[in-house]
């Protein structure tokens, strides 16, 4: 028997009973029509799984009783942070999916000129929690126990601007380096063009401030494609494809 994964904001220990209701009860109840004493494992982020066991099944809640805390699947040494182009719906779904699924640390949208996604105000803590919700079902998924951060969008300057330790890298068609050529530390941030690509004049700022262009190699992939096909030359180079 598959035992699922459930993500929870309660916090979790050994020998208590969690109250899972709303999406997680619905998911545990309908979709997968677990029964009591049913075992399932529990994680809310702090890096450790739970060894959980169903109590009961209410219309819209169901008990659990954690049971243990046991040791998660370990991290990537290489924190990637994934700085993505805001893209329209599915495309960005889907590469905070992909990407989380293959072990990105944290994620960064961004607003460049050539985005063609606009986001309002009073949109944006609805955007981030379906952005949030999406990496979180990832996580569930791929037997992940830390959540990558997903940040507010950012302006390109603005994002420019921070103070970064590790090295920056753009993804750039036709750049003299290749990706897999490039030498690497334990932290980079990855930035990704929207689906017209950076503008000549961004792509000159960026070099202002050390950002360094790499390439793919000789085709151009779509913008949701290119981030995970990224990350895993990555992986493979300093992480945990290795």
């Amino acid at each position: 028997m598959k035992i699922h994964r459930i993500h929870t904001d309660f916090p979790l220990k050994p020998e208590t009973e969690v109250l899972l209701q709303g999406g997680p009860a619905h998911y545990l109840a309908r979709v997968l029509r677990v029964v009591p004493d049913q075992p399932v494992v529990l994680f809310n982020g702090d890096g450790c799984d739970y060894a959980s066991e169903i109590v009961r099944m209410g219309k819209k809640d169901v008990l659990a009783r954690v049971l243990s805390r046991v040791p998660a699947r370990p991290e990537s040494p290489l924190k990637i942070t994934l700085v993505q182009a805001l893209s329209r719906g599915e495309r960005m779904d889907q590469t905070l999916q992909k990407s989380t699924e293959l072990g990105v640390a944290a994620f960064q949208p961004l607003i460049s000129e050539r985005v063609e996604v606009r986001i309002k105000p009073d949109k944006l803590d609805q955007r981030m929690e379906h952005w949030r919700k999406v990496v979180i079902s990832a996580c569930e998924q791929c037997g992940r126990a830390i959540i990558p951060a997903v940040h507010e969008p950012l302006h390109l300057g603005e994002w420019l601007d921070l103070v970064n330790k590790g090295p920056r890298l753009v993804l750039e068609p036709g750049a003299d380096s290749a990706l897999a050529s490039v030498s690497l530390e334990d932290k980079i941030d990855l930035l990704i063009g929207p689906e017209g690509g950076f503008s000549d004049s961004e792509l000159a700022l960026m070099h202002l401030h050390g950002i360094q262009a790499t390439s793919l190699g000789p085709r151009v992939l779509r913008t949701e494609t290119a981030g995970p096909a990224a990350i895993a030359i990555l992986q493979s180079m300093a992480g945990d494809f290795r």
